[in-house]
């Protein structure tokens, strides 16, 4: 029997058990009453409820607002090497439909939280897995989680891109560079809906590639032939490829990376487009122009990064996502069709909506929704961790 008294114990304030026993995975710093022992950052620590009664495992992590982020609700199973490896295996194992038969080479194998491994996202590239540990206690396993993703079936190379910025918030440096195997392909790539789409894994954003916008990039193919289409936020091009090789009648892109837009000419060529015209500049500006020179388009797609990592900074975001939208609506050719997207946790659907809506009413367009697009299967979202839920996409209409 496992010993528990000689394991750090977090405890809790009075009634902060509550969303653990709704199985929700956070505890928040305002909720830790105190914690004995004395936990490195990373460290397995007993939760407890105020009057002693043991909740399960957390990773603590004392210089984040997310003070412990659970491993098990089950205090008898003690949190080990063969228990994170069986984690990580079992997430792997829910993709392999999708890998072997959902015209892709290319998933999310492991998504933090929603797949048990608080603070690890693990996505595969054909035989190249690219990891992010987000937080203290996924890189506290993260030689046992590299030995595990390395492990898994056709695996030739774990490459680690930890270098986002939630990683200071959870007092880590950042971290990039081979962990197993061998060095990822230069000419990596992401096979999808018959296309292919360049992966740079050492550079590009996220992992290097957008895996969360699957399901929009069906609906793309879907309803872009014949129409004139205007990508903002266009980064590497994959929604502009696709348009192109479903027959639009034309296509533009616009980003302010230079880079991002010549990878976008490399996936055209990959896939034998063109990519039509291309613009360089602050989507902003570059919208107002469009709009000072009435231009119109039947197909406008407006996937902006994350403005919003947390609820201070909503205000503003709302702010900027009316903007864009505002703008985007205006340059609709009657009948026309929008898809907008925000990926800002922060955001509630309801929230996005709202600001959509007023958006179309300052531009005195008349539009309504046929579409709601969210992030595909590989990017579950449980239902005590609504959180999970961070892309949010509306497919509008407009008179």
């Amino acid at each position: 029997m496992f010993d528990v008294s000689a394991t750090p114990s977090l405890w809790l304030r009075p009634g902060r058990e509550r969303s653990l026993q709704r199985r929700h995975p956070w505890v928040f710093s305002g909720g830790v009453a105190r914690v004995e022992g004395s936990p490195a950052p990373g460290a397995t620590v007993l939760v407890r409820a105020d009057d002693g009664t043991a909740l399960g495992w957390a990773a603590y992590s004392p210089e984040s607002q997310i003070r412990a982020r659970m491993w098990s609700f089950d205090p008898a199973s003690p949190i080990t090497a063969e228990f994170v490896t069986l984690r990580v295996h079992e997430a792997a194992a829910r993709r392999a439909e999708l890998l072997q038969h959902g015209n892709t080479n290319s998933a999310r194998l492991v998504f933090s939280e929603a797949d048990g491994v608080p603070g690890l996202v693990a996505d595969r590239y054909g035989d190249t897995v690219v990891c992010q540990f987000t937080s203290a206690g996924a890189d506290a396993w993260r030689e046992v989680i590299a030995d595990a993703i390395a492990s898994l079936p056709g695996v030739a190379s774990v490459y680690e891109r930890s270098d986002a910025e939630v990683r200071e918030r959870e007092g880590l440096a950042p971290r990039v560079g081979l962990l197993r195997g061998n060095a990822p392909d230069p000419n990596l790539v992401a096979h999808e809906q018959g296309l292919q789409f360049a992966v740079d894994v050492a550079d590009g954003h996220k992992t290097g590639f957008y895996l969360d916008q699957r399901n929009a990039r069906t609906a793309i193919a879907a309803i872009a032939a014949g129409k004139r289409v205007l990508n903002v936020f266009s980064y590497t091009g994959a929604f502009s490829v696709i348009a192109a090789s479903q027959g639009a009648a034309s296509v533009t892109s616009i980003d302010s990376s230079g880079p991002a837009l010549a990878t976008a000419a490399r996936n055209a060529q990959l896939n034998g487009v063109e990519l039509g015209e291309v613009i360089e500049g602050d989507a902003f500006t570059v919208l107002r122009g469009l709009r000072d020179r009435a231009k119109q388009y039947d197909l406008v797609l407006l996937d902006p990064p994350k403005l919003a990592n947390t609820d201070r900074q909503l205000e503003r975001a709302s702010r900027a996502y009316k903007d864009l939208n505002l703008l985007a609506t205006k340059l609709l050719a009657p009948g026309g069709t929008l898809m907008t997207w925000s990926c800002s946790g922060a955001m509630t659907m309801d929230l996005f909506q709202k600001v959509v809506a007023g958006a179309a009413l300052d531009a005195k367009r008349e539009a309504r929704i046929v579409g709601r697009l969210h992030q595909p299967s590989d990017h579950p979202v449980p239902l005590a961790f609504p959180e999970a839920e961070y892309l949010k996409g509306l497919v509008l209409e407009a008179e």
